[in-house]
This record gives C-alpha cells, sequence and structure tokens, in this order.
C-alpha cells in the first residue's frame, strides 16, 4: 500500500507547486510585464494599480478545467465589471494558443502568454512541470487582499464577488 500511495505522489508531483512560494495577501503585485493574445505587452503593476485586478493562473489553454475556470470568470463578467473588477488570465501557452482559447471561449478579458515563465515564477506559481498551477490572486490598488491557491474551476468569479461581498460589510 505504501508503494501504491508513493508512486501516486510521484506521479503527482511534476503539477505541483510549493504553497511556501506563493505570493501572500499583503504583498504588492509584481512589476512585470507579459504579452497579451494579440502580442501587447501588459504591464501588470500598471494595471493592477487602481481598483480591483484579478490574476488567475491556469495549466493549459483549451482543455476542460482550464475553460470552465475561465468561463465562470466569463458568465460572471457583468457582475465582476459591476463590482470594478478586472481580470487577466495567465498561462505558460504561447500568444497564439490563447487568441485561439480567448477567441473560442469569447472571453472579454486578456489572456497573458506567459511563455519566458516569468510571471508564473515571480507568483511563485510555476509547477515542476513548467506550467501554472491553478490559483488565482485580486489585487486592491496594487496590494494582494484575496488568494485562491487551488483556483476554483466551476466558480471563481462567485469566489471572488463573496469575497468582495465579505469585506463590503
Amino acid at each position: 500500500m505504501k508503494t501504491f500511495v508513493a508512486s501516486i505522489l510521484l506521479a503527482l508531483l511534476p503539477f505541483l507547486a510549493s504553497a511556501a512560494d506563493k505570493l501572500a495577501v499583503g504583498a504588492p503585485i509584481p512589476a512585470i510585464t507579459c504579452n497579451e493574445q494579440d502580442g501587447n505587452p501588459v504591464d501588470l503593476s500598471k494595471v493592477g494599480s487602481k481598483g480591483y485586478l484579478l490574476v488567475y493562473f491556469y495549466p493549459k489553454a483549451s482543455t476542460p478545467g482550464c475553460t470552465k475556470q475561465g468561463c465562470s470568470l466569463r458568465d460572471g463578467w457583468s457582475a465582476l465589471q459591476k463590482a470594478g473588477v478586472q481580470v487577466l488570465g495567465v498561462s505558460t501557452d504561447a500568444e497564439s494558443s490563447q487568441k485561439k482559447f480567448k477567441d473560442e471561449q469569447k472571453f472579454p478579458f486578456p489572456l497573458l502568454a506567459d511563455k519566458e515563465k516569468k510571471v508564473t515564477e515571480t507568483f511563485g506559481v510555476k509547477n515542476l512541470a513548467g506550467m501554472a498551477s491553478r490559483s488565482a490572486f485580486l489585487f486592491k490598488d496594487g496590494i494582494c487582499v484575496w488568494v485562491d491557491p487551488k483556483g476554483s474551476t466551476t466558480d471563481q468569479a462567485d469566489q471572488v464577488l463573496a469575497y468582495l461581498k465579505s469585506v463590503a460589510k
């Protein structure tokens, strides 16, 4: 039995990221720039300097879990906008893959193509396989105020909105 459990853990190891290294609540948004799906540079610290910015990470464009996570945010877009939340999606996919994913799913927010893995490394979400581990970070005026270390695939927008409602009381 121990061998079986050890085998499973070893098989999962490449997909795990160290939670200890992840950006934490209270941290400033990293000053890092990355191209979005159309090749235009996005300066995260500039975009996230005023108001709310959700930066969510997913392992691979156009895969089932990543599609569900993005669609949750797309479907909750109106409520997120009403709450003043901007959204950036990030994976280590190429710009062309991000563009295809954004267009197919009709995402109203940019998808960053972190090909050089600078954003995923800076946020501490690069897993051992070199991909982004699913997670989400909410910033207010450039400071991290909320972290979802596992990145919900089904209700990411609802979780962000629930957090905002809890702090509005």
